[in-house]
């Protein structure tokens, strides 16, 4: 009896020890809560070892604190060995407890640092605002730069880290998004991640399939009224035909503006003429803009130029887009030109390969992989969960636009006569506030 009344009396006692035990852990724990949530943002990013450098910048009066921070990331998540570099983040804060707008930017983020760059979902949600640089553009380039570590799936993981590493100060709820190949990247961030955001807002984000897709030349004999692609048609053609006189106009462009190119003038000139179709309904211009059929040669090379510059094929301007060449020809894909309503007047024989050809990184050597894009479209199609693709109808990049299964809160809206511009909102008013009041249901 007495052994029986020692063993309860030794295990009430241990019982208690364990509840006081529990007890100063919860204790504790809340003391840290508390110490957290009263900790500032400044202190908190202070804080972080992987922050390597914080800069206050004049943010607009929206917010309450702007920095750029920059965050050691490794350069290959599946070897650390090969080495890491510094990714450039904007970081807008709000509160401490109101959702994180976070911005997947596809180049490089200059614009985050301008003083009165709000995102319009950061407006609708009343959110704190997070912007990352891509990796491989603007200031985040490694050094020395190689190739084989720009991958969709390191990109992914770049986001991921930053996203977990805020969630430890933020306690809102989070919202991915980006524009074009930021809405590409914020996609292939919540497929590779889906549970690191609330929500995915992608405006025109293409899926390709091909460095070459094949949808956007079909597309372009679509678009718009017949009217409006007859007179594209038409001054396509007065451009060739008048090459003789335009040429010489091109070479003084080129001299003023220091362009050099990777093929002949000739060749440059038609690569124009093909490519402004495709920016014409990209960008929206006006079909009452294009020359009469008795235009100067001076006035059609200046019209050509200003929807199609030259500087998208001189290596000069396309040095900072670099990067991007090569993640369309290794994973993201890209467009190709139809020639045959031309061919007559065209000196170029075929543009087929025409992106590794001239448009990606000397030296680098990407071989095209359509595995993160299946990928990507399969877990739109069966995964994806509270995502709104908005797209341009107009816009070319809308004939590879993302397909996306219907249940699961997902949305996918195009905007009539809308282009590459085309932004929440620019929707109807009525669609528009049906949009902004889906989002806050979801974020508050």
């Amino acid at each position: 009896m007495k052994r029986v009344i020692f063993k309860q009396k030794k295990y009430a006692m241990l019982s208690r020890i364990i509840l006081f035990r529990a007890f100063l852990v919860g204790i504790l724990s809340l003391f840290l809560s508390f110490s957290s949530a009263g900790q500032s943002l400044i202190d908190f990013l202070k804080n972080q070892p992987e922050v390597k450098s914080i800069d206050t910048l004049q943010g607009p009066t929206f917010f309450s604190e702007t920095y750029q921070i920059s965050i050691r990331q490794p350069l290959n998540y599946k070897d650390t060995a090969n080495g890491f570099f510094l990714q450039r983040i904007f970081v807008n804060h709000k509160a401490v407890d109101r959702p994180v707008v976070f911005i997947t930017e596809g180049y490089a983020a200059d614009y985050a640092a301008l003083p009165n760059h709000v995102n319009e979902l950061s407006s609708f949600l009343s959110a704190n605002q997070i912007c990352v640089e891509h990796r491989y553009f603007g200031q985040s380039v490694p050094a020395p730069i190689n190739w084989q570590f720009l991958t969709v799936e390191n990109a992914a993981n770049d986001h991921h880290h930053i996203v977990q590493l805020f969630k430890k100060f933020y306690a809102g709820k989070w919202l991915n998004t980006g524009i074009s190949k930021g809405g590409q990247t914020a996609l292939f961030h919540r497929a590779f991640f889906p549970n690191d955001v609330d929500a995915t807002v992608a405006y025109v984000a293409p899926l390709n399939f091909g460095v070459e897709d094949g949808r956007h030349e079909p597309f372009l004999q679509e678009v718009g009224p017949d009217s409006c692609r007859q007179r594209i048609h038409a001054f396509q053609r007065q451009v060739l035909q008048k090459r003789k006189q335009i040429i010489p106009l091109l070479n003084n462009y080129a001299k003023a503006h220091q362009f050099t190119f990777p093929m002949n003038l000739n060749e440059v000139l038609d690569y124009l003429v093909l490519e402004y179709a495709f920016s014409f309904w990209q960008w929206g211009s006006s079909c009452s803009d294009i020359p009469p059929a008795d235009a100067s040669a001076e006035d059609l090379f200046n019209y050509l130029t200003n929807i199609s510059p030259p500087s998208y094929f001189s290596h000069e301007g396309a040095a900072s887009f670099r990067a991007f060449f090569y993640q369309a020809a290794a994973e993201l894909g890209y467009y190709g030109y139809d020639t045959s309503a031309l061919k007559d007047w065209l000196v170029i024989q075929s543009t087929a390969n025409y992106v590794n050809q001239y448009m990606i990184p000397p030296g680098s050597k990407p071989v095209y992989s359509a595995k993160s894009s299946n990928e990507l479209a399969d877990f739109l199609k069966h995964k994806a969960q509270n995502i709104w693709l908005i797209y341009g109808e107009h816009d070319p990049w809308t004939a590879s636009g993302a397909a996306i299964r219907k249940r699961g809160n997902n949305h996918k809206i195009i905007l009539e006569n809308g282009d590459h511009k085309t932004r929440i909102r620019l929707l109807p008013e009525k669609k528009q506030l049906k949009v902004i009041k889906q989002l806050n249901q979801i974020m508050d």
